[in-house]
């Protein structure tokens, strides 16, 4: 008898909405999806960055965010202060979360009374070292590097990561 129910409640949800591929059809409309970095391009993407500033002589931290601003890898050198790690993390989230690299944030904020209140949103930084990832003019995660002799560093440092792999990411 229970499995009689079951069975009913079950045809009649299913008759109520019609047939699995309309329900997907009728989704289309309310559904989207995304492009994200697999964890490996991640790693890579923060590997590449740990060596180029340890080519530049800087000892830092490099942390790599999905396209949320959550992190996905986070490296930091043997000699990085203890503060790079949630430096790097802040400078990730924000270029993200504004779509807009945090060096470029900084002049905006310095330059524009109606960017002046940025720097007073949670986790917000606006210090040079973050860059968004894109892909096919997509944004697709974010990069943030903390310990280079000024922020100016921090985002070259970044930049010339993102331009190692950017081939790969646009095909």
């Amino acid at each position: 008898m229970k499995l009689n129910l079951i069975a009913a409640a079950a045809l009649g949800g299913f008759l109520a909405f019609g047939s699995p591929g309309t329900a997907k059809a009728q989704n289309a409309d309310a559904l989207f999806g995304t492009d994200s970095m697999k964890p490996e391009v991640a790693l890579d993407l923060a590997k590449s960055a740990l060596e180029i500033c340890r080519a530049a002589g800087y000892q830092v931290a490099v942390t790599v965010v999905d396209r949320s601003g959550l992190p996905q890898v986070v490296l930091r050198d043997r000699f990085a202060g203890a503060h790079t790690v949630d430096t790097a993390t802040r400078k990730a989230w924000t270029a993200v979360s504004f779509r807009t690299a945090t060096l470029e944030l900084g002049t905006l904020v310095a330059e524009s009374p109606v960017m002046a209140g940025l720097p007073d949103i949670t986790n917000a930084l606006v210090l040079g070292g973050g860059i968004p990832v894109l892909a096919a003019g997509n944004i697709i995660g974010g990069i943030g590097i903390s310990g280079a002799p000024g922020a100016d560093l921090d985002h070259d440092c970044a930049q010339k990561a993102i331009d190692k792999i950017q081939d790969f990411l646009d095909f």
